[in-house]
């Protein structure tokens, strides 16, 4: 187990490279670009009523927009959180933290994740910990002290079997996961979701969750930003040449957002699906819920913004998204959520051929 101050120092490293670096897959793109949304001209409706809310895990939210789990433990961090709950109470959405695992190693740290429900008393907030530390050796005492820890309303695990791999101190074990998932959701006091982190999502390891009870799969697709490549960025500055050169071998690798999104529906039809990976837009967003995902999160242009300009910059880049999400629910004749779910859509290009390939269904 690492210490706190190596823990601390990986976190800091990961806010800073991210918000300044470029970070996102090289050359892999989220396929939304194939998803087009059929224009209709003679709309019956105002754009003023299009109505997006929705319900996220039985709490009601103003818009299906979700502000991912990305960090915590370091007083950076903290401000970070804080500045998002302040942005996601204001606009009656949810949001996730970053992994808790710093805080379980030292409680002092704990506040730097509970900044976020301070500021956002009533918003949906997900906990979150990693696939190696549930492996390693998580206990029900633990799961009780993440969720207690922001009043939780449910908690993520995070699987990121790509970034263990190529991180200098990266703990690639997942042996026996699958058994623990299902306990975690037995001794879990609160909903269990299961997030990718980047690399995607797959229909045989949906398949895998199927009996596990879990109640949502955060598809986490490839396309947007790469743990990959950030983990190389910090190998380099490490000495460690070598490693950092493998892990931008695999920094394009995994299923792409879109594709993740239909890989998930058709294995598991009534499962939850919160679509992220590389959304840059309200408009990517109207594509990953019209392709079948439930929600759609955001974690680079967040942090950025939480970054560089703290709750005022977040909320209005929510208020962005949002419109332009509206928007496109308002130019396809959509009234609601449910009535956009049925609009006509056309899918072409590599998306197309990936669920050609994959036998897959819209």
């Amino acid at each position: 187990m690492e210490c706190r101050g190596q823990t601390e120092r990986r976190k800091i490293e990961h806010i800073v490279i991210a918000v300044k670096e470029n970070v996102e897959a090289p050359s892999k793109t989220t396929l939304l670009d194939d998803v087009e949304l059929v224009h209709m001209p003679l709309t019956s409706i105002s754009l003023e009523e299009v109505e997006l809310e929705t319900s996220f895990l039985g709490k009601r939210v103003k818009a299906p927009i979700f502000v991912s789990g990305m960090t915590g433990g370091t007083p950076l961090a903290a401000e970070i959180n804080r500045a998002i709950g302040e942005a996601v109470e204001e606009l009656g959405l949810a949001m996730g933290v970053g992994s808790q695992r710093a805080a379980l190693e030292d409680p002092s740290l704990s506040y730097t994740f509970r900044v976020a429900r301070e500021a956002a008393p009533t918003a949906p907030i997900v906990a979150n910990i990693g696939a190696s530390q549930l492996v390693s050796g998580l206990s029900e005492r633990d799961v009780e002290k993440l969720v207690e820890m922001i009043d939780a309303d449910a908690i993520a695990l995070h699987l990121n079997p790509l970034q263990e791999a190529v991180q200098p101190e990266g703990e690639a074990d997942y042996r026996g996961l699958v058994d623990r998932i299902r306990w975690l959701v037995e001794v879990s006091p609160v909903p269990v979701i299961v997030k990718e982190t980047g690399a995607g999502f797959s229909r045989e390891a949906a398949e895998l969750l199927a009996d596990t009870g879990i109640k949502a799969i955060d598809v986490g697709g490839a396309g947007g930003t790469s743990f990959s490549i950030i983990e190389s960025i910090r190998a380099e500055r490490m000495g460690f040449d070598d490693k950092a050169v493998t892990a931008r071998v695999y920094g394009d690798w995994g299923v792409p957002t879109a594709a993740s999104i239909l890989e998930v529906r058709n294995a598991l039809p009534g499962i939850f699906v919160i679509a992220t990976g590389g959304l840059r837009s309200g408009l990517d967003a109207a594509k990953a819920i019209r392709l079948g995902a439930d929600m759609a999160g955001y974690a680079l242009p967040v942090i950025r913004a939480a970054y560089s300009g703290g709750a005022g910059a977040v909320k209005r880049l929510l208020r962005r998204f949002i419109e332009e999400l509206r928007i496109a629910l308002f130019l396809t004749g959509s009234r609601d959520l449910a009535s956009f779910r049925s609009a006509p859509i056309v899918v072409y290009g590599r998306l197309k051929e990936w669920i050609e390939s994959r036998g897959l269904k819209i």
